[in-house]
C-alpha cells in the first residue's frame, strides 16, 4: 500500500476526528472510506473522458496501430 499525507486544517481535521470517534474508527480509516466513494462516483466521468479522448483522436489511433 502506497501511503499519502493530507494536510487538513484544524476544523477539518478536529471534526474528521470527532467523525471517526462516533463511528468507533480511526480518522485514517474514515478518510480512505471517503477518497473510495469518491473515486466510485467520478469512475464515470474518468471513463467519459478516456471515451471523448479516443473519439478525438481516433484518426491518430488507428495510424499508430498500422
Amino acid at each position: 500500500m502506497t501511503e499519502i499525507t493530507l494536510h487538513l486544517d484544524p476544523d477539518r481535521h478536529r471534526a474528521l476526528a470527532d467523525l471517526a470517534d462516533a463511528q468507533g474508527r480511526r480518522p485514517e480509516e474514515v478518510a480512505e472510506a471517503a477518497v473510495e466513494a469518491y473515486l466510485r462516483a467520478d469512475s464515470g466521468c474518468v471513463r467519459a473522458q478516456a471515451e471523448r479522448l479516443a473519439e478525438e483522436h481516433a484518426e491518430l489511433l488507428r495510424r499508430l496501430g498500422e
